[in-house]
């Protein structure tokens, strides 16, 4: 790329968690305003971006199940709550100077636009950030899923996976001293390991796209412009081998 990019459109995962405040509830605007920091200097550097966004933050669907809630009724709560989400954020990015659009796969037009795809390549390619809500539109689908397939139809080159922990581990590193980082996943040793990267079904779609996955330390303050730059950052899920960190 012209500008130095490795990437030129990413799709950033979100989890709701992000919005939320010490007690890992709600949405917390301050939250919500460092992430748009982070978009901002995505934006300066010229990529464009599409963001995916959770709703653990407001909604967690396995409460609901576990007092006999109907599956698709707490998906579609679940749904919801990312349409709140992405309007909180949207504010707090229009604030910092980008322009966005929210685009949500449940039609609620007095809020959002419809997603539409043509439309949301429209709002990438004139330099717009473009927050997708709702998921996929369908209960029984993860927000992970939902990140994946709008990856592969907006034609993405990555999907970004924004957590608090540097990367990919084989086990849990707060709880383990000897937890071993990884540099390379293949989507295959993911799935086996059953490593906590995004659940399988957005893993498997990736695999057959070939749709690589990064995920690295969304809090670190440099850490998503030096992916962009094709730094070594985080932990890269992809068709290449398996490669522990040193």
């Amino acid at each position: 790329m012209s500008n130095g990019m490795k990437y030129k459109r990413v799709l950033l995962k979100l989890s709701g968690e992000a919005l939320a405040g010490p007690q890992g509830i709600g949405i917390d605007p301050q939250q919500a305003d460092v992430i748009a920091q982070r978009v901002k200097a995505v934006h300066a550097l010229g990529v464009e971006l599409a963001i995916v966004i959770g709703a653990g933050n407001l909604w967690r669907g396995r409460l609901g199940l576990d007092r006999g809630m109907d599956r698709a009724t707490a998906d579609y709560m679940g749904m919801l709550g990312t349409v709140m989400n992405a309007l909180a954020l949207m504010d707090s990015i229009e604030r910092s100077g980008v322009p966005t659009r929210v685009q949500t796969a449940i039609e609620m037009r007095a809020l959002a636009e419809p997603y539409i795809r043509r439309r949301a390549l429209r709002h990438l390619e004139k330099g717009r950030a473009v927050i997708l809500a709702g998921g996929t539109g369908n209960p029984y689908f993860s927000t992970d899923t939902a990140a994946a397939l709008r990856a592969m139809e907006l034609s993405a080159e990555v999907v970004i996976k924004a957590t608090k922990v540097d990367g990919v581990y084989d086990k849990d590193p707060k709880k383990h001293a000897d937890a071993q980082r990884f540099d390379r996943l293949t989507y295959i040793d993911t799935l086996n390991r059953r490593l906590e990267v995004m659940d399988s079904t957005a893993i498997s779609l990736c695999m057959e796209n070939n749709m690589p996955i990064l995920v690295l330390d969304f809090w670190q303050e440099e850490a998503l412009a030096q992916a962009l730059r094709g730094e070594a950052v985080g932990t890269l899920v992809s068709d290449g081998g398996e490669n522990p960190a040193e």
